[in-house]
């Protein structure tokens, strides 16, 4: 059993590689063990393909043959615009599966067991279920609820702020917190800010890690009336990391045609009395491919989410020092504790970043 764990934790560790990258398609982790001896292991590809399955076996050959798979979500079973991975992992010889969880996409659904159960191969299912589920949440949510997994993120001073009178940015936590956000950006789908965000901070919302510059998020605004200034630094770059931007039905066209010119997507959303839907705006960046989603707005853009019963993770940055009491909160027109004290979110683990502490919350 302790082998068994050891090798899940493998493939798990190498799906997570792959997270922010494989959209629409899950980050898959693969192991493949003979003689107690890994000979071959791969991840879901940029762009969702080629799957971690068919990775894995091209590296172990001819070494497939009797071997044991591990894998974190379970092999396909329906002709995409790949061939079935049961039927590869059936061809190549493997004598046993040890599958994490089954694929709640109904085109799968078990069936990828059962065909190579079928076929006389051994099939364990459930090993690591929850890190699996957790690997694979944004897969889960928007195949069962039509929306990407949601991820809020807040850093805060100790006095509950989170920028100076005015709205203006300030710096609350330290460069290793920083560096998490970055990390952060890079294992989401896309980042979501509104547009009071883009016009008072400038954002790139990119990932500057050392190089992982390359793997930076979709950037998303929600802007309503298309206010997003042409010459800001998100337009300036849409050409070279993409921006989308969620307007109104009656925003201006030509704001509109600006920006494509730029390089940006537009998408006309559904609206409501105090901006944009976010229920259908969601239910569109699914149907786009978003499956992992990063808010990471202000005051306004967060208590909306929060209202909207749309955070699945929260992750909250505290600075050691105060902004003071003419600073902004963090919500929107609600205390933080309608975030902390949520009886649909919990605490599930404490970090320290030098001199911040990182409060981790999801949903229960």
């Amino acid at each position: 059993m302790a082998d068994h764990l050891r090798y899940m934790r493998l493939a798990l560790s190498l799906g997570r590689r792959g997270l922010g990258q494989t959209w629409p398609n899950p980050s898959v982790g693969a192991v493949i063990v003979k003689d107690g001896i890994v000979v071959g292991r791969g991840w879901t590809q940029p762009g969702g393909r080629p799957h971690a399955e068919v990775e894995a076996l091209r590296r172990a050959g001819e070494a497939a043959k009797g071997a044991t798979l591990y894998v974190t979500l379970e092999p396909c079973s329906h002709h995409g615009k790949t061939p079935p991975c049961a039927d590869a992992i059936i061809a190549a010889g493997i004598s046993h599966v040890v599958s994490a969880l089954v694929d709640p996409n109904p085109e799968v659904a078990g069936q990828g067991h059962w065909r190579m159960a079928e076929a006389g191969i051994v099939v364990d299912v459930g090993l690591c279920a929850d890190e699996a589920a957790r690997a694979h949440a944004g897969h889960i949510r928007r195949v069962r609820d039509h929306r990407p997994h949601v991820t809020l993120k807040l850093a805060i001073s100790s006095d509950g702020k989170v920028a100076s009178v005015g709205r203006k940015p300030v710096a609350i936590t330290g460069e290793s917190a920083r560096e998490r956000v970055h990390l952060m950006r890079a294992m989401n789908d896309a980042v979501v800010i509104g547009i009071g965000t883009a016009i008072a901070d400038d954002p790139m919302l990119t990932c500057r890690l050392p190089g992982m510059e390359g793997r930076s998020p979709v950037r998303i605004v929600l802007d309503r009336e298309l206010r997003l200034p042409i010459k800001g630094a998100l337009a300036q770059s849409a050409k070279q990391t993409p921006l989308w931007v969620v307007a109104g039905a009656d925003a201006p066209a030509e704001r509109e045609r600006a920006l494509k010119d730029h390089g940006a997507g537009v998408i006309r959303a559904v609206g409501n009395a105090t901006g944009i839907d976010l229920q259908s705006t969601l239910k569109e960046l699914a149907e786009c491919g978003i499956t992992r989603l990063m808010v990471e707005g202000g005051p306004t853009v967060a208590a909306s989410f929060l209202q909207a019963d749309l955070v699945d993770e929260a992750v909250l940055f505290h600075g050691p020092g105060n902004v003071g009491p003419t600073g902004i909160d963090a919500l929107e027109g609600l205390p933080l504790d309608a975030l902390t004290g949520s009886p649909r979110l919990r605490l599930h683990d404490t970090q320290m970043l030098g001199p911040d502490r990182v409060e981790f919350f999801e949903r229960t």
